[in-house]
């Protein structure tokens, strides 16, 4: 049971023990076993393999943000020498290194020349860590398609879509389209973009998406929301985000979340019939 989803008093100061949120529990319990959906909302964990297949996305994105902060820290003691123009990322980085001189023209300090070789050996470390991980998420890719041989796998049938690179894909496959959803509305508070309208009496706006579910994949679909509309141009969605800009409903934002909602709810209609094609006109095959 999500706690969030429990109705509390609102006053300022209310009375709050155990056995009051205990019964509080029971009666929410016993409404939602009545057969009243919306008293509360259920939390469905996932299983041991589900959330095991989850840890291949997550190592490569602490990989990726511990790779920024290597190549930040080298270019910010670079930069306090008055050195500028250096890229940690590039092949010859070490050569480079041998040729940089500080902004008076002397050469690099021996001990911060010795940092920073070191600040290099950890970011090529990085470097091999995330081609090993990547490794094996296309091995995990491969071995799914192993075992559905009448169809393809869920990743292979992401990717086929063009726009959705091999990480979109596991992540689309194992953080969003592993369950099986009901509705729409479902789909969008999954990840977190749900509309949150407020109207009362003359007031009607939007407050944007709710952010109330797995944040990794609103931030993905946003992403991939942006890249849809440069790689599918001529897609019905891409489309129907032109007309409305150019009618000047909304923000570019807003309608971008619109696009990661329509997205996230082709996807998984995409997913759940792999053998036939859906949407003409919103998917287009590499």
């Amino acid at each position: 049971m999500d706690a969030a989803s429990i109705a509390v008093s609102r006053r300022l100061r209310r009375a709050k023990t155990d056995r009051i949120d205990g019964e509080t529990l029971v009666r929410t319990l016993m409404a939602w076993m009545r057969g009243e959906p919306r008293v509360c909302s259920m939390v469905r964990v996932p299983t041991v393999d589900d959330e095991d297949r989850r840890r291949i996305g997550r190592e490569r994105k602490a990989l990726i943000e511990e790779r920024k902060r290597h190549v930040n820290r080298i270019k910010g003691l670079l930069f306090s020498i008055g050195v500028r123009g250096y890229e940690p990322a590039r092949r010859d980085r070490r050569e480079r290194l041998e040729e940089l001189r500080t902004g008076d023209g002397r050469p690099l300090p021996a001990h911060l020349k010795a940092q920073l070789c070191r600040e290099l050996d950890r970011l090529a470390l990085v470097d091999e860590q995330i081609k090993s991980v990547e490794t094996e998420r296309d091995a995990l890719s491969a071995d799914a398609q192993s075992v559905e041989v009448d169809r393809p796998a869920l990743q292979t049938t992401l990717k086929a879509i063009k726009g959705i690179g091999a990480e979109f894909a596991n992540t689309l496959a194992s953080g969003g389209l592993f369950r099986q959803f009901d509705n729409r509305r479902q789909i969008a508070a999954y990840a977190g973009l749900a509309p949150s309208p407020w109207r009362s009496g003359s007031i009607d706006r939007e407050q944007g998406v709710s952010k109330a579910g797995n944040p990794r994949l609103r931030t993905m679909m946003i992403q991939l929301a942006w890249l849809w509309l440069r790689h599918q141009s001529e897609s019905a969605l891409t489309r129907w985000f032109h007309e409305r800009i150019a009618r000047q409903e909304g923000c570019d934002r807003c309608a971008g979340a619109q696009a990661a909602r329509s997205l996230m709810e082709i996807c998984h209609q995409r997913c759940r019939d792999r053998r036939s094609r859906y949407g003409q006109g919103l998917i287009a095959d590499r």
